[in-house]
């Protein structure tokens, strides 16, 4: 027997079953859009795209909508057009909980049982449609919540194992509330369907519906620790929302986006994993179960920084000073990188692997050295190895090979809030990479250029393509060098600056990472952000720093 699928809260799934249906969430993020692109807007949001591709390209037969957006209506469309579906059935529901809208909804109601019953052969089971309302248990125990749009089952899976606390899904279709014990003892089908169509418009309200008020209730459960909130690429419906929770809750809250699809979910794996080291710092200090093949060292402790472009080593003592560090092109795998990195430390600190008591991993490559006793993110790394360097800095500036972040501290050195730029290469250590290679120079000659600019040259797209289409341009125009990296530092500081306004940064300004030795973008940041940036000669190796202070505290 075919499912029917669904996407809505306000679908009425009770109704199909009584009709013999058996109904199942459409929920599910796939590898790409291939089949979904050849029948859809490029604009149209990553959800719409997941639910084409699933159709196009799987046994889905039966498929009822609900208009909550212009999406789902050209979704319906295009499907309706492919004549896929053996079952397609579009609700056309208002957007507000009056007297008016239960009436309207009723007789949607009794128009879709019309139309299921018919497709399906079948007559209304007032028996199993009673039996169909299951109450939902609300959770009173401290739990992260996950608000905003939908989110994918396989990203809601990752989030579930990234947190330290239950994680409740509160995304629109998932906090369904109906029926349950208001259930009329009797009446006949019309009265049924009235009241039904009150208990589905009754609903905590979806963003949909205007109801602005009703939705506070869910940030202002007592035993909501975290919020972490999900919104779709393409769709800026939500934005409001997420700005009256920020002003109306003291409740940690991370924002996040993927457009749907499994690869975007693991581009976000840094920052769930940051935000939930954040909402539960004392677990990076605990002391663990070492491996059973973990031989007790001499009062050393080691910290592995895998980056895209170098891996970075700091090696402790128990007095937590530098013995030795490294840093070493990463090469063509994480793992391999990591354990040449740290042969060569151990070397120039004339230790053995045995001496070291505990080892902590961070970086992108983190997950893949399997050698270590604990993995932090580079976010909470980054931040602890600046704290322990100048404790009076607080907010922090690194502009990493792949990604750059700015993070807020608080007094003690923890992370109070961050954000990252992982989406592209705009304003990244690789941009600037590019950029060189564009310009025939290596990056220790670009560092050092833009200082002395005559001509204020403005590069207007941050995209890498066409930044260095634009150059390339500049360079037949027979402008300046200095005057052309001047205008590549400016973009970059001004990707940054917007970062750092992002997540409040306030004063000192700390800038980690190998970008922090170019010179000439170091001074274009400090005038847009109109203070001083406190540069330590450990800049680099920031984040192995804060790795092996973590270390120390394991042992």
């Amino acid at each position: 027997m075919n499912k029917t699928y669904y996407v809505c809260k306000y679908t009425p799934i009770e109704l199909l079953q009584a009709f013999g249906g058996e109904c199942e969430i459409f929920n599910h993020m796939p590898e790409g859009f291939d089949l979904a692109d050849q029948v859809a807007h490029p604009n149209i949001c990553g959800f719409g795209k997941a639910l084409l591709e699933a159709v196009l390209s799987s046994g889905i037969r039966e498929l009822v909508l609900v208009n909550c957006c212009d999406t789902i209506r050209s979704v319906y469309d295009i499907l309706l057009d492919s004549g896929k579906l053996d079952f397609l059935y579009l609700l056309d529901l208002l957007h507000c909980d009056s007297a008016c809208s239960q009436e309207r909804m009723a007789l949607q109601l009794k128009n879709l049982a019309k139309a299921y019953g018919a497709y399906k052969g079948t007559e209304f089971d007032e028996q199993v449609f009673r039996a169909s309302f299951q109450e939902k248990e609300k959770v009173l125990t401290p739990h992260i919540g996950v608000f905003g749009a939908r989110m994918g089952a396989e990203l809601f899976e990752m989030t579930q194992s990234a947190m330290p606390l239950p994680v409740e899904n509160e995304t629109c279709v998932h906090n369904r509330s109906v029926g349950y014990a208001r259930l009329p003892e009797d009446g006949d089908f019309d009265a049924l369907m009235s009241w039904y169509a009150k208990e589905l418009m009754g609903q905590m309200p979806c963003m949909r519906m205007n109801d602005p008020t009703g939705r506070k209730k869910l940030y202002q459960d007592p035993s909501l620790k975290g919020i972490i909130y999900h919104t779709v690429k393409f769709c800026d419906f939500y934005s409001f929302e997420y700005a009256d929770i920020k002003n109306h809750t003291d409740v940690p809250i991370l924002k996040i986006e993927s457009d749907y699809t499994i690869q975007s979910s693991g581009q976000l794996l840094t920052r769930l994993e940051a935000f939930a080291e954040s909402l539960d710092t004392g677990s990076l200090t605990e002391k663990e179960d070492r491996k059973e093949e973990h031989r007790m060292g001499k009062g050393y402790f080691a910290g592995i920084d895998s980056g895209s472009t170098s891996t970075d080593v700091v090696i402790l003592n128990k007095e937590k000073q530098i013995v030795a560090d490294i840093i070493l092109p990463t090469g063509a795998g994480a793992a391999i990188g990591a354990e040449r990195a740290l042969e060569e430390a151990l070397k120039k600190a004339g230790l053995n692997r045995e001496d070291i008591d505990a080892m902590v991993t961070t970086g992108y490559g983190r997950t893949a050295i399997q050698d270590g006793d604990k993995s932090i993110t580079e976010i909470t790394c980054h931040a602890r190895g600046a704290h322990f360097l100048d404790p009076s800095v607080r907010t922090v500036i690194d502009i990493g090979g792949q990604d750059s972040k700015v993070i807020r501290l608080d007094e003690q050195g923890n992370v109070v809030n961050f954000v990252m730029n992982d989406k592209c290469a705009a304003g990244t250590g690789r941009f600037l990479e590019m950029m060189a290679r564009t310009m025939e120079m290596g990056l220790d000659e670009l560092s050092k250029r833009g200082l002395e600019y005559q001509e204020d040259i403005t590069i207007s797209s941050m995209c890498t393509v066409f930044a260095e289409s634009e150059v390339v341009s500049l360079i037949a125009q027979n402008k300046a060098t200095d005057d052309i990296v001047h205008g590549l530092n400016k973009a970059v500081a001004a990707k940054t600056a917007a970062l750092s306004k992002r997540v409040k940064g306030e004063e000192r300004y700390m800038m980690t990472g190998g970008v922090s030795k170019n010179e000439g973008l170091v001074k274009t940041l400090e005038e847009k952000l109109g203070t001083k940036l406190v540069i330590s000669e450990k800049a680099q190796l920031c984040g192995a720093l804060g790795a092996a202070l973590f270390a120390a505290d394991l042992g």
